[in-house]
């Protein structure tokens, strides 16, 4: 029985990862087997994920699992959340998915709530947090600018569940991801049929719901000729990565606040239950769906995609290639100048360089000069907001919060993890870094029988990371 091999398929919004689990029967040990960018493509004034790529990847990781002679017990994806795409009967996909990022959504909220349903009517609905990018405000501006694409789509899949189609021909759609829509009734846990009528869309058009840990199917026998491997099962993990990265936290007990941090920074609490009253209505937090039913009632951050904009603006030369040496130049600078992370004009500037100094100059503050001064502002800023938001959650959530607990790779940005405990001022935890990727493999490893509950795949946790703590 062991060692048993589980191939985590990790899909940032940046760059994806495909990491082999090994597990031992105590102990969870990672191993990267490939790593590439998520490509996006600018057309015509849009931008669009190259979802045939993202598949060819994969189709690479796994003809390279044969070839290093691995025997898998399953395979699982995760992706971030919202975006979906288009297969026609035949099961091709319809042109490519749009891009969160994609401004065609500019003003689609304000649409809905005008001609469709009530904001807050909405909120009741589906406890999720408004962003213009939700799948409910995509698909809705789809149906009005590409009616074609539209009427002609089959199926509509999120984007972890795209690939499980073309990998095993199985439509599903698991409730994380589509709990991200805006789109999903957490007291049904399922599509909402007022919604769905709203925007002109049949439930049937999306797949059948499936809910971690459940197995889908198997690689399709093309996928098998074209990988040499058999008919390896495929497993539905945490498939939105926040919800797998949530499965990761190494905590014993329930009295702290979560922070996912990446290119997003989501923060938030784990609950037994949806809140959703009209204080979460009016500070925009959301209800997304968990491991064992739980909710995963957070709210999104811009993270270090501030940083990531900034950095495609200095040359080479200007700072460090290495990014922890990038993140110590904060170290050189004394500005206390702060930003609003959220502000809607971080999202998808031309310079975010000169949004940021915008927003300073609008506001009254010191300006920064150097690479160093904005490295200083974006971490500082971001620990600012990390405190509004514990705050926020301390007055309208039942948990105690006596620490954070920070996944992803952004907890290796020792700096950050600094600022954030001295502006909180509790303990941070920071690991694991992969928390994404080892929260797929833990699914995968319960959905095989060798794990039973939540508690127990966070001990294996604590077994297999390292943790560093900041004061």
């Amino acid at each position: 029985m062991f060692p048993a091999y589980y191939l985590s398929i990790d899909l940032g919004a940046t760059s994806g990862r495909t990491i082999i689990a090994k597990y031992d029967g105590e102990r969870v040990e990672m191993s990267e087997l490939t790593r590439f960018e998520t490509k996006q493509i600018h057309r015509d004034g849009h931008v669009f994920w190259n979802l045939p790529q993202l598949r060819d990847e994969i189709l690479f990781a796994l003809q390279r699992v044969k070839e290093q002679g691995i025997t898998l017990t399953s395979i699982g994806i995760d992706t971030w959340g919202c975006d979906v795409a288009f297969f026609d009967k035949n099961g091709e996909l319809i042109g490519l998915p749009y891009c969160y990022r994609d401004p065609h959504t500019d003003g689609a909220m304000e649409r809905y709530f005008a001609e469709c349903m009530p904001q807050q009517e909405l909120y009741e609905r589906t406890g999720i947090q408004f962003m213009p990018f939700n799948t409910l405000f995509q698909l809705d501006t789809i149906r009005r600018e590409n009616k074609d694409a539209f009427a002609g789509a089959d199926k509509v899949l999120f984007m972890p569940d795209a690939l499980v189609y073309m990998l095993t021909g199985e439509a599903v759609m698991e409730q994380t991801i589509a709990s991200t829509s805006q789109m999903l009734n957490p007291q049904t846990g399922d599509l909402d049929t007022k919604i769905l009528a709203s925007i002109e869309m049949k439930r049937e058009r999306f797949g059948r719901l499936v809910k971690p840990g459940e197995r889908v199917g198997v690689l399709s026998r093309k996928v098998q000729e074209m990988t040499g491997l058999g008919p390896v099962p495929v497993v539905a993990v945490g498939s939105h990565d926040t919800a797998s990265a949530v499965a990761s936290i190494p905590a014993e007990d329930g009295n702290y606040a979560y922070l996912s941090c990446g290119t997003w920074s989501l923060l938030g609490i784990e609950s037994p239950a949806p809140i959703i009253n009209e204080a979460s209505f009016r500070h925009n937090f959301t209800n997304e769906g968990g491991l064992d039913g739980t909710i995963r009632f957070l709210k999104n951050i811009t993270g270090l995609w501030l940083l990531e904009g900034c950095r495609k603006e200095w040359t080479e030369g200007q700072v460090p290639t290495d990014v922890n040496a990038l993140n110590a130049l904060c170290l050189q600078s004394s500005l206390d100048s702060l930003i609003n992370p959220d502000d809607p004009r971080f999202a998808h500037p031309d310079s975010m360089t000169a949004a940021i100094r915008d927003y300073l100059a609008e506001t009254g503050q010191e300006l920064p000069q150097k690479p160093a001064d904005y490295v200083r502002v974006i971490f500082r800023s971001l620990a600012h907001r990390y405190v509004e938001v514990v705050n926020i959650l301390r007055d309208i959530s039942p948990v105690d919060i006596q620490r954070l607990h920070v996944i992803g790779g952004g907890s290796k940005n020792n700096f950050l993890m600094q600022f954030a405990a001295d502006a909180l001022q509790i303990p941070v935890i920071a690991g694991p870094k992969e928390g994404t990727a080892l929260g797929n493999a833990l699914v995968q490893i319960r959905a095989a029988g060798l794990v039973g509950s939540l508690q127990e795949m966070r001990a294996i946790v604590r077994k297999s990371i390292e943790i560093k703590e900041y004061k």
